[in-house]
């Protein structure tokens, strides 16, 4: 029976931190973000404080918690099958459960010295591997940190760019990388990649030697994130693209936001920098208010035309506020002497950046993917092209995140205007968009693994399919 409580301790408890580290890690291990910024906060209730309730009143007075563990891991199953986001065993989550199962088998110990450790060996592990392990995490780190600055100070000839917004710096920073490959050696950070840690990540193991140009992207959930990375890689040119109430749940104000993304301007190398007029900042002799030299805008499913200092432009790439992160890509260009032959040459090959108004043509259907697009001005653009076309138009969203309720009711109340069906996935928004969308027109999809599924039963040959913005199933 001794054999049977050690074997369901050490099963229970890796369980657990197996539903903990999964959702640090979708938060980015941050332990503040997962207890009060959860989205789905109640499955802390249900796959962690409620099973180790059970477990404690079956272990205490009936001498079975191995029924817990049995149940639990279940449940766990169940719950890891719903996940389109499955914890990833990197080396930081290996030495988190390294650390547990030492402690574990420690607690376990303590029964056969005469120690009554009921009462903490289940959770206290739990807690002392998470501080141990972010101890760890810190010292590593510092490490890391110190090769990167290395790295950095080895390469002083590269020129370095920075890039922030609310809205597209993604597609900002592949916009200028793609442009200045016509002169130069680039190397832009990968995906999105724009986290300090994530960037000097990216600084050991990729930025090549021979780099002539290094774009950074650059992201923020709190003050002080923009101020770090800038502080670190210290950008000769730094661009500011449009700013919005994007994670506002962070920053609770707009202006916070706003004072956030112009920490990029504190570099000590700055030399020029482009900001988006959203800002509205007073400019300096270096420091460029941009926004009102982009007119005569022409934005179609077939591409995008615009106007910028006389200059006429043209990219096959979707979306009327890409004129905007294409004109400042072209500013940075021009700042490091690209010729405006070479820069219209390589607007002409740009390719859309991937998951952001990207038109697909499959099976007769126009799919437009602007899954990575999670921003009011970006989805109703996608809106208003698929408005364009003369067929049946189908929507597949599950809202915008981390937003005002005010926002999903616009999203809600255009997309019941334009689109012949319109497809909730998740619960976030559902019910915004049950208010303010016609019943006959609206379609809850409640897991993902039923995509397709629902698009072979509710699509056909003719349509166009707007995929507008994705969020993973713990959203």
């Amino acid at each position: 029976m001794i054999a049977l409580d050690i074997l369901s301790n050490i099963l229970f408890v890796l369980a657990l931190g197996y539903y903990f580290m999964t959702n640090m890690q979708w938060y980015s291990y941050k332990l503040e973000r997962v207890l009060f910024h959860h989205t789905k906060a109640w499955w802390h209730l249900v796959y962690f404080l409620l099973p180790l309730l059970a477990y404690f009143l079956l272990n205490k007075y009936f001498n079975l918690s191995i029924i817990a563990t049995v149940v639990y891991i279940a449940m766990l199953y169940k719950w890891r099958q719903e996940q389109d986001k499955p914890l990833v065993f990197t080396g930081r989550v290996k030495r988190f459960f390294a650390t547990l199962v030492f402690l574990t088998f420690f607690s376990v110990m303590l029964k056969f010295v005469g120690v009554n450790y009921e009462s903490f060996a289940v959770f206290t592990p739990i807690v002392l591997a998470h501080l141990i392990s972010t101890m760890m995490e810190k010292m590593l780190f510092l490490g890391f940190q110190r090769k990167a600055e290395k790295k950095l100070e080895s390469m002083s000839n590269m020129v370095v760019v920075g890039v922030t917004a609310s809205y597209g710096k993604t597609s900002i920073k592949n916009y200028i990388a793609h442009i200045l490959k016509a002169k130069y050696n680039v190397y832009a950070t990968p995906r999105s990649v724009n986290t300090f840690g994530g960037v000097v990540k990216d600084i050991n193991d990729d930025l090549p030697e021979d780099t002539e140009v290094y774009v950074v992207e650059m992201g923020a959930r709190a003050e002080g994130d923009i101020a770090e990375i800038t502080k670190f890689v210290n950008p000769h040119l730094a661009v500011v693209g449009k700013i919005g109430p994007a994670h506002i749940e962070y920053f609770k104000t707009l202006e916070n936001i706003r004072n956030t993304k112009m920490e990029i301007l504190s570099s000590e190398r700055l030399k020029e920098a482009w900001v988006d007029q959203s800002a509205k900042i007073q400019p300096l002799k270096h420091v460029h208010e941009f926004g009102k030299e982009i007119y005569d805008i022409r934005a179609t499913l077939d591409g995008l035309d615009f106007k910028m200092d006389d200059n006429e432009y043209h990219a096959n790439i979707l979306g009327s506020f890409n004129a905007m992160n294409l004109g400042l890509a072209i500013k940075v260009a021009q700042a490091l002497d690209v010729d405006e032959e070479s820069i219209k040459k390589q607007l002409n090959s740009l390719e859309p950046t991937p998951h952001r108004l990207q038109r697909i043509d499959a099976g007769g259907k126009v799919i437009i993917d602007d899954s990575f697009n999670g921003n009011i001005d970006g989805m109703l653009e996608g809106f208003n092209l698929a408005s364009t076309y003369e067929g049946r138009k189908v929507v597949i969203t599950p809202g915008l995140v981390e937003v005002d309720e005010e926002l999903n009711i616009e999203v809600a109340k255009r997309a019941n205007e334009i689109f012949d069906l319109v497809v909730v996935t998740g619960d976030l928004n559902y019910g915004v968009f049950r208010d303010h969308v016609e019943s006959t027109r609206l379609i809850k999809l409640e897991s993902k693994d039923k995509m397709q599924e629902m698009l072979i039963e509710h699509t056909k040959a003719g349509d166009l399919i707007l995929f507008a913005n994705d969020a993973p199933s713990f959203i």
